[in-house]
Formats: C-alpha cells, structure tokens, sequence
C-alpha cells in the first residue's frame, strides 16, 4: 500500500540528498576530481558568445518543449481512456503513432534544414508541434485524437535532428561532450515540466486543460529562434551543396552500413527510454496505488536523476570516451533493475528512480555529440535526426506491449503486473545496449 502524500514529500529531501552520492559511487570518481570537473563545465560554459549561447539555448528550450508536450499524454492515460471509452492499451497506440511518424518529420525536416539551413525549418517545425498539440485538446472523438496524434509526431520527429545538428555545429569541439549532455535532458526537462504541470492543472481543468497549456509554451521559443544565427558549418558548406546536390543514391551506397548501426543503437536507446518512462506514471498509480499529488512528486525527482545524468555522463564522454560512457551507464542501470521497480517502500522506490534515470539519461547524453561525429558532413541535418527517429519507430509499440505484457503477467491479486513486465524488457533492452556500443565506432574530438 502506498505512504500518503507527505511521507512522499518528507522522502524527497533524503533522495535529493544522498541520491548523488550513491550516482557518484557507481561511476567511482573521487570528490577532488568532481570539484575540478565542475571548475572546468562552468569555464567551458563562459568561454561560449553569445550567439553560441542564443543557439544553444534555443535548441535546449525546443527540445524540452516538444518532450513536454509527448509526455502529456502519459500522465493521462486513465482518463483519456474513460473519456473515449477505450482501455489503456488502446490508448497507449497513441504514444505508439506518435513515435512512428517521427521518423518522417526527421526526413522532411532533415533534409530542409540539409537544403535551406538549419534555423528556418526548425522555426516551422515548432509552429506546427505546437498547433498540433492544441488541437488534441479539442478532439472530438478517439479517432480525431490519434490522427492528431500521429501528425504530433511528425512535428516531434523533425525537431532533434536541427535542433541538435544546429547546436552541435555552433559549439566549439571541446564543449561538445558537456553540452550534449545538457542539450539531451532537454527531454527530461520536459518529462519534469509535465509533470508539474499535471500536478497543477489537472486536478482542476482535466486532460484537455493539459493540451491548451502544452501548446502555448513551444511558441514562445519563436522568438528565441529569431535571435540565433544560422549554422555556422552549414554557411560555410553551402557553396559546395549547391554543386553537389544531396541524393538519396550516394547516401546509401556511401554511408548505408553506418546509419544501419546507427538506427539500431537508436532502437535500443529509445526501448531505454520509453521502457522506463512511458508506463511509469500508470506503475505507480495503478500498482503501488499512488494518486495524483505523490506520483507528480515521485516522477519529478525521477526527471530530476535524468538531468543530472545526462549533463555529467555527456561532460565526461569528452574526456573518457562515447562509447565506454554508454557501457558503463547500461552496465549501472542494469544493476540498479531490482532498487527501480520492486522497491518495497516509498523511500527506495524514490531513490532507484532517480539512480535509473541519471543512467539512462546518462547514456543519453552522449547520443547528440556522438551522432553528429558520426554523421557524413553533407548529410548531418538528415542523418542524425533521421536514425535517432527511426530507431523510435522501431520502438513506437514499446509502451503498447508493455501494456499488453502487465496484462499477461498478473500479480498474486490478478492485476497487470507492469513491474515485473517493466522489468525483463529493460534487463534486455540493456544488454543489447552494451553489446552495439561495444561493436561500433566512435569519432570523438572530430571537427567539423
């Protein structure tokens, strides 16, 4: 049975305390070196113009925007199902039609911003992410809400790669790693936002009341946008993309291998992800009984955990390396399964979340800057964006089957047993993790 709301709040200073530590043991680097680490973020930090720092914090804002708004959906999935008379596996097909057209706004967005530069179709794809997002509040019936839904996706799907590849290109080499990390909690970012915004609003306006405010934010970042140059490397590249025009052909015989490995190492990046986020909310509710006050309290420490994860795994793959980082973040949040999900009270539940997300998050730190060194020069607004896309198709049933899956495991009381379902998948989703990141390649350092 779940602690009442103050006990969660009463836990939440404890984890905030000495969830760092336990994080700090498990990448086993001593005190002195943390203080130096932190000397040097904050130098790399003030070493940025500001037209670097108008970049990057408009591709930060952007991508936490658009995380803010996908994440919407999973804090209401209960209602949204009683509202339209749906059960949540149904309603999770949504979630699943959103990340299945991702991949088609990184290819159309992907290749504008090859084309015509990365600022300008970034400015469109926000406008569009944001109609869509209001709209959704206002659909009549469950088949308007997955249409809605899935062109959602396409907005969503065509933000990271230009948002990412501008930011990538705008910074020095040697900041790389810190603010790839940072740019990629942008999406925990979001998840935290949702969060506290269910816990505001819903209580009073429902889950429409969250998609009217999920829409209004992403506009403000308009203006942001109108404050940042465009991509260096792409302006400087131009001439050359004018006589050489990018095909389709050329790409594939080139660099097909590459972005093969690349949209694999995406699948089981994004299986990590929505496999430890996107059913979460309806865990705690549905199977530790937690309402609405606790479990906005529970998921924004678990957001929180992601932040720090992936700013400080993203800085030290600058000096350590992409790939060891990605393996050792896996290896951590394999070993942490049993703390995360079968915790039997209210306080460690708290502190496996947070210790989860800072790996996961963590590995998804590195993912910006090794992506982008990865990618073939004329291709990088399409070719980050685009595997990292594909591997979220590949991935879109993730919250559907692990719906599905809870449904067949049942607890001893004949409930949807979405920990131990929660569980399996993300010990393979791991190890798969581990085993590409330890087979591929790695382009630290590269100039572009």
């Amino acid at each position: 049975m779940a602690k009442p709301r103050t006990a969660v709040i009463r836990y939440s200073s404890f984890v905030i305390l000495h969830a760092g530590r336990r994080a700090e043991r498990c990448l086993d680097f001593p005190r002195h070196d943390n203080y130096v680490k932190a000397v040097e973020a904050i130098r790399l930090f003030q070493s940025l113009s500001r037209d670097q720092r108008n970049t990057f914090i408009a591709c930060f804002l952007g991508w936490a925007l658009d995380a803010f708004d996908f994440f919407l959906v999973t804090f209401v999935l209960i209602p949204i199902a009683a509202d339209f008379g749906r059960t949540i596996p149904q309603v999770t097909f949504a979630i699943t039609l959103t990340l299945m057209m991702r991949p088609l706004g990184a290819f159309v967005f992907g290749l504008l911003g090859d084309k015509f530069g990365r600022r300008i179709p970034l400015m469109i794809d926000i406008i569009f992410y944001s109609v869509m997002e209001l709209l959704t509040a206002f659909a009549p019936n469950f088949t308007v809400f997955l249409i809605l839904r899935a062109l959602f996706g396409i907005g969503m799907g065509g933000e990271w790669g230009l948002g990412a590849s501008l930011a990538m290109e705008s910074l020095p080499t040697q900041t790389r790693g810190l603010f790839s990390g940072i740019l990629q909690q942008g999406y925990a970012a979001g998840y935290l936002l949702a969060a506290v915004v269910y816990w505001i609003i819903f209580p009073i306006w429902g889950w429409r009341g969250l998609f009217i405010a999920g829409a209004l934010p992403a506009l403000l970042v308009i203006y942001i946008r109108a404050r940042v140059p465009e991509s260096p490397v792409w302006q400087r590249d131009r001439g050359q993309k004018q006589a050489n025009p990018l095909k389709i052909d050329i790409f594939i015989k080139k660099h097909g291998g590459l972005f093969i490995y690349a949209a694999l190492l995406m699948t089981a990046f994004n299986y990590m992800s929505h496999g430890t986020q996107d059913l979460y909310a309806t865990f705690l509710e549905k199977q530790r009984g937690f309402g609405v006050s606790a479990k906005s309290m529970i998921t924004i420490i678990y957001a929180i955990g992601a932040v720090c994860g992936g700013t400080v795994v993203g800085f030290l793959s600058q000096k350590w390396g992409r790939r060891r980082l990605i393996i050792l973040s896996a290896t951590c949040g394999m070993l942490l399964i049993p703390l995360w999900i079968f915790a039997p009270n209210t306080a460690l539940l708290i502190v496996g979340g947070f210790l989860m997300q800072f790996m996961v998050q963590g590995a998804w730190g590195v993912v910006p800057v090794h992506l982008n060194e990865l990618s073939p020069r004329d291709f990088r607004g399409t070719f980050p964006g685009l595997a990292y896309q594909l591997g979220n198709f590949a991935a879109a049933y993730a919250a559907q089957q692990q719906a599905w899956l809870a449904h067949h495991f049942r607890d001893a009381k004949g409930n949807p047993n979405y920990a131990t379902t929660m569980a399996i998948v993300e010990l393979v989703v791991f190890l798969a993790i581990i085993l590409l990141a330890a087979i591929g390649r790695e382009e630290r350092g590269k100039e572009f």
